[in-house]
């Protein structure tokens, strides 16, 4: 069985634009139907180097084009659509 198509937030304690960016998240995922997984960039020196002054970011597990920061729900859904339904 294939891995369900969910959006990864890379995100850390304390990021205020992080929670911002999951109240824009919230409702999109709800109504694409999409899990949530939040990593913690300070779990990894790789990720905090590749992150760490960019976060919150996003993207599709079984996608590589990211969405930074900022972004609204228009952005969002435009993102999904096009990352979703490609190919």
């Amino acid at each position: 069985m294939s891995e369900a198509v969910h959006l990864i937030l890379y995100t850390t304690a304390g990021c205020h634009l992080c929670e911002q960016a999951k109240a824009v998240m919230w409702p999109l995922l709800e109504c694409w139907g999409l899990g949530l997984e939040e990593l913690d960039i300070a779990d990894s020196e790789d990720l905090v180097e590749r992150y760490g002054t960019r976060i919150p970011v996003i993207r599709l597990n079984k996608q590589s084009a990211e969405l930074g920061w900022p972004f609204d729900g228009e952005t969002l859904e435009r993102y999904l659509r096009d990352n979703i339904l490609r190919p």
